[in-house]
């Protein structure tokens, strides 16, 4: 994916300001052996690109000027309640150098698994994306959750993965849950014993009368 973006020489608070009041929003390249880079964008199409899935987890070419580099997205900040970009950060990319990077978990095959299937249960994903560490050109747009074979009160962990190859999974701890099959909640009917009827107590018989 291509980034246009324009050298910024305008540095504080009010020459942000005046950015973004003109449609443009502030950012910075940093990382490698170069200096780190201020930048600007236009706004409008850096709020359009921030919402595809690929443009957090794939490298991207950012021209400056009519030179290009590859870059990744590293971090942006939005306005509280306005649909205003305030600022984003690209982080320089060397292909020779591993990258640690979050991408999107997909999750397929989950109307055919016995848990939806054959016991109409529900499939909860526990985790939505997944850190990797991998060579440039080996980062994936997304990686793929097979739940085929997933049946209720099982689980899928980050080990029953297959990765492709040259990407391994950042670890946190033990082997993390990413996702878990279980009833519906209300579905399951609890048994109830049958119910045995009391005997009927003989009627009492009448006093005789005097």
């Amino acid at each position: 994916m291509k980034v246009i973006a324009f050298a910024r020489n305008e540095q504080g608070t009010g020459a942000s300001r005046r950015l973004r009041l003109a449609g443009q929003t502030p950012g910075i390249i940093y990382g490698g052996v170069a200096a780190p880079v201020s930048i600007k964008l236009d706004h409008n199409a850096l709020y359009h690109a921030l919402k595809k899935e690929a443009f957090h987890s794939s490298i991207l070419d950012l021209e400056i000027d009519g030179t290009s580099q590859q870059v990744l997205l590293r971090d942006f900040q939005v306005h509280a309640y306005k649909q205003l970009v305030l600022h984003v950060d690209f982080q320089r990319v060397d292909a020779t150098h591993k990258i640690h990077v979050k991408v999107p978990l997909h999750f397929i095959n989950a109307e055919i698994s016995p848990a939806v299937k054959l016991s109409g249960g529900i499939i909860s994903h526990v985790m939505a994306e997944l850190e990797i560490s991998c060579l440039p050109a080996n980062l994936p747009e997304f990686v793929t959750v097979d739940l085929a074979t997933i049946d209720i009160g099982h689980s899928i962990h980050l080990s029953d993965i297959k990765l492709p190859e040259g990407i391994t999974a950042i670890m946190h701890g033990d082997d993390q849950t990413v996702a878990t099959a279980s009833v519906p909640r209300g579905a399951a009917v609890a048994e109830v014993a049958p119910v045995v009827a009391a005997p009927v107590a003989a009627a009492a018989k009448p006093a005789p009368k005097k």
